[in-house]
């Protein structure tokens, strides 16, 4: 390159009448060309004069030698960088607008509209972020079934209800305890484990191996309102408290008791014991015999309220089970537990009651009048139901058998230590139970 010339244009192309930084550069799109001087309008080459070559090109024949106006370099570059531009967004309030189809003008883009769209955009992506941590949240602390959950449960209400459940009955003193019994006390107890941790309940595992820890030496057959008694006491901030046998069963883990009985406790139950009266109890008293009493004592449903259920019992075919049963934490309830584990009644009757403190609620249930009134009595499917073999003199009371169709919440093997194989029954539950909730959700979330 000349010592007088430059890369866009030289002394020369001046001097034959094109200023080289103005001059149209073949090959490029007019809008792209240098724009000459308003006094100099170069006219379009003509082909008989100059061959076709635009006059900043007459150094040679083929136009690639012109160094003042024309370069292989400058090609180079100039396409290049047209690339590069075109590539690149132009959001000036000054550039020319466009709609969606390309090379339309329409309506200008106005100022400060893409800060708005991004803005909107950002929003809408901060709500959904916020909508995913919710359901994380959500499926963490109430599906799924880990430590914070369980703590949150417990936080939530579960602290109100404790599940008393009795271990080891007998200890092995009155019959021998083998592999079976074990298996039976091992199942049970895990069952009952992962259920009060999934939804934050207490857990008392009550041993009622036989010992001579009373004044008579049959007492120990009527522990279990003295174990109730001894749980209040260690839980003075509970309200409910579930019994619950050795050989019973939770068949359905996912239902918690505030959603199947607590939350609508006045329509799961009944208080008018005509509904099933198994034992043919008279119900309600007379108003002729008993005139003295007032209008809840002689009323069938008592005062209809649910605040005053105090003890929710199911009834099979030979009247109360209290294989589960619920009691409230109350004066009522207090009165009831001292009567009923009085060791003058024991005393009388402990010989004629062949189902100990079962018979003896029954008793008083019929002679007390506010006992009724502080009684409710569940359908048994619903906390107790019974597998085939148990009430064998009514073999088809689909109001006392377990139906798995209905998935019932617990199944009690009741009197299977009579006759039938305890072991065998717990392992086919346990088994069904798995089966029944081994579905892809509840795999994850249980």
């Amino acid at each position: 390159m000349g010592a007088g010339g430059s890369f866009w244009g030289s002394d020369s192309d001046n001097n034959n009448g094109y200023a080289g930084s103005r001059a149209s550069t073949p090959g490029l799109p007019v809008s792209r060309s240098h724009s000459p001087l308003p006094s100099e309008c170069p006219s379009l080459p003509d082909s008989t004069s100059n061959g076709g070559i635009w006059p900043g090109r007459k150094g040679t024949s083929n136009g690639s030698a012109n160094i003042g106006g024309y370069s292989p370099a400058r090609k180079f570059l100039g396409k290049h960088l047209r690339k590069l531009s075109t590539t690149l967004p132009t959001y000036s309030p000054f550039s020319p607008p466009y709609s969606t189809s390309y090379g339309t003008p329409s309506t200008p883009f106005p100022p400060g509209g893409l800060r708005s769209c991004f803005s909107l955009r950002r929003s809408k992506l901060n709500t959904f972020l916020l909508l995913i941590a919710a359901l994380m949240i959500f499926v963490f602390t109430y599906l799924h079934h880990n430590p914070v959950s369980s703590k949150i449960r417990y936080a939530s209400g579960g602290s109100k209800i404790v599940i008393i459940l009795a271990a080891n009955q007998g200890g092995g003193v009155m019959s021998w305890k083998g592999a079976k019994e074990w298996a039976v006390e091992r199942d049970s107890i895990a069952n009952k484990k992962a259920y009060a941790e999934r939804w934050g309940y207490h857990l008392e595992i009550k041993d009622m191996s036989t010992k001579r820890r009373y004044a008579h030496e049959w007492r120990e057959s009527w522990e279990k309102v003295d174990v109730i008694k001894q749980t209040m006491r260690q839980h003075p901030k509970a309200e409910w408290f579930w019994w619950l046998d050795l050989n019973t069963f939770i068949m359905e883990p996912s239902i918690s008791l505030h959603s199947h009985i607590f939350q609508h406790i006045q329509n799961v139950t009944y208080r008018d014991i005509n509904i099933y009266n198994p034992l043919n109890i008279t119900h309600p008293f007379s108003k002729t015999d008993f005139f003295y009493l007032d209008d809840v004592s002689l009323s069938p449903v008592g005062d209809d309220k649910a605040e005053s259920i105090n003890l929710v019992i199911p009834q099979d075919c030979g009247g109360f089970n209290l294989g589960s049963f619920l009691i409230r934490r109350s004066e009522w309830s207090e009165r009831l537990l001292d009567i009923w584990w009085d060791p003058v009644g024991y005393e009388q009757k402990h010989m004629e009651w062949e189902h100990k403190e079962q018979d003896a609620l029954e008793y008083l249930y019929t002679n007390q009048p506010w006992v009724r009134t502080g009684t409710a009595f569940i359908p048994q499917r619903m906390i107790n139901s019974f597998p085939p073999g148990a009430c064998a003199e009514t073999p088809d009371d689909r109001r006392i058998f377990y139906d798995e169709k209905d998935r019932d919440f617990v199944v009690n093997m009741a009197g299977c230590e009579w006759g039938r194989d305890c072991w065998g029954e717990m392992a086919y539950y346990r088994q069904l139970s798995e089966r029944l909730n081994s579905g892809w959700w509840k795999k994850s979330f249980r």
